[in-house]
């Protein structure tokens, strides 16, 4: 009874950053769940990759190549769906640079695609989702993908922080705005992943010790266990969760 809330047979899932790292994770757990996908992606090859095996899953597929930043090519992307249930806000950057040291054009390349190119894609998600006749019968979810950085300062991460704490403040807005459509919006905040973009910083030694001295648990997450939270609030089992922030941060913040 209650695990047939997390059965998302028939919907469709929209992923951004969707090739590689958590984007891949979360897009392969939700075809899990029985979604359909709608994958964006930077890069085809990654794409082409993934479709391969999210076939095996027997779900239906649709692969975008597109640089988020380019708001007439999202826009175009998003008006060709029929069909849109499920948005996980997942592209996202870092350039870790000291406060007093941060160049202009790195932290425009963060705020534009953290933040501006997370906005124009929520926004004109949400204004697909509500055209559905029965929207406010069947739910939709849009999660954001946040950070703890968007609870706690952290060393060198100025402008991500910045970043962080403007979609957890976005998310809230959007919770509220969203909800006479039965629309839910949430961000999934983790910890240090083993992930791509995560792997160049913890190369520094000293930097991966001090992370790890910061996470109760005293380990790295998993992908699995970020998409596996990602796949609970895109389903029925949070019905009632939105406006709010799932940290899966080890305890990071609870010190």
């Amino acid at each position: 009874m209650y695990l047939k809330k997390y059965n998302l047979k028939n919907k469709f899932s929209l992923i951004t950053g969707a090739g590689k790292g958590l984007g891949k994770a979360c897009a392969l757990a939700l075809a899990e769940a029985g979604s359909n996908l709608i994958l964006i992606s930077r890069t085809e090859k990654d794409l082409n990759n993934l479709e391969k095996i999210v076939k095996k899953k027997k779900v239906k597929c649709k692969t975008y190549v597109c640089d988020l930043t380019n708001y007439n090519r999202i826009k175009e992307i998003i008006n060709q769906q029929t069909k849109i249930d499920i948005l996980i806000n997942n592209a996202g950057t870092n350039i870790p640079e000291h406060f007093l040291e941060v160049k202009k054009n790195n932290m425009d390349k963060i705020v534009n695609i953290n933040i501006k190119a997370a906005f124009n894609v929520a926004n004109l998600v949400a204004n697909k989702m509500i055209v559905a006749k029965n929207r406010k019968k069947i739910g939709g979810a849009i999660i954001n993908m946040s950070s703890q950085m968007g609870h706690v300062g952290g060393s060198i991460r100025s402008v991500y922080n910045m970043t962080k704490f403007g979609i957890e403040g976005l998310t809230k807005g959007m919770a509220i705005d969203l909800a006479k459509y039965n629309i839910r919006v949430n961000t999934i905040a983790p910890t240090f992943v083993i992930t791509p973009m995560t792997k160049k910083f913890l190369k520094n030694k000293k930097f991966k010790r001090e992370v790890l001295n910061s996470i109760p648990l005293g380990r790295f997450a998993e992908m699995s266990e970020i998409s596996s939270a990602v796949v609970f609030l895109a389903s029925d089992a949070a019905s009632m969760i939105t406006g709010t922030s799932l940290l899966v941060d080890g305890g990071w913040t609870a010190k």
